[in-house]
C-alpha cells in the first residue's frame, strides 16, 4: 500500500487519531497566537492609516481574516463531509462535524465586525446587501449543522445527517465570494488580491493581514484538533483504551 494512504488509514484509527490531535493541537495554537500577535501590533501601530477611511480601516485586520476563514472552513467542512459519507471514515465525520462550531465563531466575528466597520462608512448598522446577506446565511448553516447533530441521539446517524447539511450548504460559499460581482452591492469589490499584481493595497499595508490571516488558520486547526479529540474519545468511551487515557488523566 501507498505510504501516504497507509498513514492515512492509520491516522484515521481512532486511538492514532486521538495521539495524532494530542501532539499537533498545541503547535497550532501557539503559532496562531504568535502570528496573530505579531500581525496585530503591525495592523493597529505600523500601518498607515487608510486616505479615505482613515483609522476606522484597521478593523479590516479582523474582519477580512475572519471572512475568509469561514468560507475557506465550510469547503474544509464540505470536502471532510464528502469523505466520511462516501469511504465511512469515521475521523472524517468528526472532523466536519468538530469544523462547524469553528466556522460559527469566524462567520460571527465577520458579520459583527462588518457592521461595526457599516456604521462610520456607511451610515448604518446593517444592510441586506447581498455580501452581508449570504454571509448571514453561512451563518445560519453553520448553526443548523451543530443543531442537527446535537438533536438526533444516535452519534453515527447525527454526524452523516450533519456532513449532508454541510455537502448541501457549501454551494452558499461561491455566493458569498461573487456576490459584490453578480448584483448591484453596496459592499466594497475586491481590494486585496494577494496571489495577483494587481491587488490595490500596497504591501506596507498587506504584510500585518498576511500574518493574522495565516493566523486565523491555525487558529481554526487548533480548535479543530481540539474539539475532534473530545467528540473522538465521547464516541469510542466504550472502548478500553479510551477508558484507560480517561483513567490515567485524574
Amino acid at each position: 500500500m501507498n505510504a501516504l494512504l497507509l498513514w492515512f488509514h492509520r491516522t484515521g484509527s481512532p486511538p492514532h487519531f486521538d495521539r495524532f490531535t494530542a501532539r499537533w493541537m498545541p503547535w497550532c495554537f501557539g503559532l496562531a497566537i504568535a502570528l496573530l500577535l505579531i500581525g496585530t501590533w503591525g495592523g493597529l501601530f505600523m500601518v498607515p492609516a487608510d486616505y479615505k477611511q482613515g483609522e476606522v480601516f484597521r478593523i479590516l485586520y479582523i474582519h477580512v481574516p475572519a471572512a475568509w476563514s469561514a468560507m475557506f472552513i465550510f469547503v474544509a467542512m464540505a470536502v471532510q463531509a464528502f469523505i466520511a459519507l462516501v469511504w465511512r471514515i469515521k475521523a472524517c465525520e468528526t472532523l466536519a462535524v468538530a469544523s462547524a462550531p469553528v466556522g460559527a465563531m469566524f462567520a460571527a466575528i465577520t458579520l459583527i465586525t462588518g457592521s461595526i466597520w457599516g456604521r462610520p462608512t456607511w451610515g448604518t448598522w446593517w444592510e441586506w446587501d447581498p455580501r452581508l446577506t449570504s454571509m448571514l446565511v453561512m451563518f445560519f448553516l453553520y448553526l443548523g449543522v451543530i443543531a442537527l447533530h446535537n438533536a438526533i441521539e444516535d452519534r453515527r446517524a447525527a454526524a452523516r445527517a450533519a456532513c449532508f447539511l454541510a455537502l448541501v450548504g457549501v454551494v452558499n460559499v461561491p455566493i458569498v465570494h461573487f456576490s459584490v460581482h453578480w448584483w448591484n452591492s453596496l459592499h466594497q469589490g475586491e481590494t486585496i488580491q494577494i496571489l495577483s499584481a494587481e491587488s490595490r493595497m500596497h504591501y506596507s499595508m498587506l504584510w500585518p493581514l498576511l500574518l493574522t490571516t495565516l493566523a486565523t488558520k491555525f487558529w481554526y486547526l487548533g480548535s479543530l484538533l481540539q474539539r475532534a479529540r473530545v467528540l473522538n474519545l465521547e464516541n469510542e468511551s466504550a472502548q478500553p483504551w479510551a477508558r484507560a487515557l480517561a483513567a490515567g488523566s485524574r
